[in-house]
C-alpha cells in the first residue's frame, strides 16, 4: 500500500537514494535539503512529489514546511529524520566551537524541529512512524569523530524515550543505516570508503526493510541489513 513519506536530507547520499526508492515503489514522498540545487533537480525529477528548501535547524522553517504539507495532505505515514553532518577530522579540543554547534543544530536540534513540527498531526490520527537515522557510532565511538558520535548517540535516546511516550499503533525507531561510500564516510575512512556500498546499492535493501518497520518494532535499536 502507497505510503506518504517525509525525508529530510533528501538531496544526496542516503536521503536522495530513499527517495529514488520509494518513488519507485509507489509511495507519496515529501523531501527537503539546503541546497536550493538539489532541491530542484529533485522537482524536476519526480514532479508528482514534493521538494522544499528547508534547514532543519531552523524550526521556523520546518514548521512552515510541515504546515504546507500537512495542510494538503494530511500526516504522514513516515517521517524519516535523516539529515545529518559530520566534522572534519579532528581532537575535540581542536575542533573550531562554530562547527561544533552546527553539528549539533543540525543532527539533534532539527530531529526534534522536524518531531515536534510532525508529529502532533500523527499522534492525532494515532498512526505513523519515526524513524531517526543513527550511526554505527551512535553505539559505539571512534577518535575524531567525537561530536558526531555525540550527536548520533542522542539520537538512539531521544527515539528510545519518544518510543516510551507514544500512543499504541505508533513507533520511534533510531536506524543505523550501515556503512554506506557516501561524502561523510569518506571524509573519515577516505579511499578504503570505496569498498562499501553506495547510496543506490544500500537502497535495494534500505527501502524495503524501512517499509516493513511496523509499530511492533516500536523503541528498538534496528540496523539495515548489509
Amino acid at each position: 500500500m502507497s505510503k506518504k513519506i517525509v525525508v529530510t536530507g533528501a538531496t544526496r547520499g542516503l536521503g536522495r537514494a530513499l527517495v529514488e526508492g520509494f518513488v519507485k515503489g509507489g509511495n507519496q514522498v515529501f523531501g527537503c535539503g539546503r541546497s536550493e540545487k538539489g532541491v530542484n533537480e529533485l522537482q524536476n525529477r519526480f514532479s508528482d512529489h514534493i521538494f522544499d528548501q528547508v534547514d532543519v535547524s531552523n524550526f521556523d522553517e520546518v514548521e512552515r514546511w510541515a504546515k504546507s504539507i500537512q495542510k494538503e495532505f494530511g500526516a504522514p505515514d513516515l517521517l524519516i529524520n535523516n539529515a545529518g553532518i559530520i566534522n572534519s577530522n579532528a581532537r575535540l579540543w581542536e575542533l573550531d566551537v562554530e562547527e561544533v554547534r552546527m553539528i549539533f543544530d543540525v543532527n539533534i536540534q532539527g530531529v526534534f524541529h522536524c518531531i515536534r513540527a510532525f508529529l502532533p498531526a500523527m499522534i492525532e490520527k494515532q498512526s505513523g512512524i519515526v524513524i531517526n537515522l543513527s550511526s554505527g557510532w551512535g553505539r559505539s565511538t571512534s577518535p575524531e569523530v567525537a561530536p558526531y558520535c555525540a550527536s548520533k548517540w542522542a539520537i538512539e535516546g531521544l527515539s528510545k524515550a519518544l518510543a516510551q511516550e507514544l500512543p499504541s499503533g505508533m513507533a520511534s525507531i533510531p536506524l543505523n543505516p550501515g556503512a554506506i561510500n557516501t561524502e561523510m564516510l569518506q571524509s573519515c575512512f577516505g579511499p578504503s570508503a570505496g569498498s562499501y556500498p553506495d547510496p543506490h546499492e544500500w537502497s535495494e535493501k534500505a527501502v524495503p526493510y524501512i517499509l516493513a518497520i511496523s509499530p511492533g518494532d516500536n523503541g528498538q535499536s534496528l540496523t539495515v541489513p548489509q
